[in-house]
């Protein structure tokens, strides 16, 4: 199958790192894929919708139920459906547990519990909420569901600390999101 026919979900949460979300979508993009990005609502606060439609060339979806679109579509099940792969980068340690205990109080954890397509998770966020327990046990009931996981890096992060929770360099998310798809 050809680059153009997948079609790469990218689920954007409420991280500092959502700005890399911009670059993860060109390097999709550049590989002639398909992108399609959802937002969560606390995304917003790191990055605009604008600038992921400008690069993606597709709306930023936003809600579960567009009130804007000219045919009524549930737009969960019309993005979970479409999807050759779901990528949630940068992933927040809410909405890991909200995927993790089948929440789907949002568009994004929605597309994720309707969804067929493989699930890519790059977590992002402060080295003692990645480490939290909790946390802990949330990645490892997704893995244990079968979902794919890249990183977190070791490094320094936003905090000013240094540790595990950086997101994962996007050239990883990129290959894991390949094998996948390919």
């Amino acid at each position: 199958m050809d680059a153009r026919e997948k079609h790469i979900v990218l689920g954007v949460t409420g991280s500092i790192a959502a700005y890399k979300a911009a670059d993860l979508v060109r390097k999709f993009r550049k590989k002639s894929y398909r992108v399609s990005v959802i937002m969560t609502e606390a995304a917003e606060e790191f990055i605009t919708p604008v600038t992921l439609a400008t690069l993606s060339g597709e709306k930023v979806w936003r809600s579960m139920f567009d009130k804007e679109a000219e045919e009524r579509i549930v737009s969960h099940l019309s993005l979970a459906n479409d999807a050759s792969v779901l990528v949630v980068a940068p992933a927040s340690a809410d909405m890991i547990g909200k995927i993790a205990n089948g929440l789907a109080d949002d568009l994004l954890s929605t597309v994720a519990m309707a969804t067929k397509a493989p699930i890519v998770i790059a977590p992002a966020m402060n080295v003692q909420m990645y480490e939290n327990p909790i946390v802990q046990r949330n990645c490892e009931t997704l893995k244990d569901a079968g979902m794919h996981f890249v990183g977190p890096g070791d490094g320094s992060l936003a905090c000013g600390v240094s540790g595990l929770g950086r997101l994962a360099d996007l050239d990883e998310i990129v290959a894991e999101t390949e094998k996948l798809i390919l």
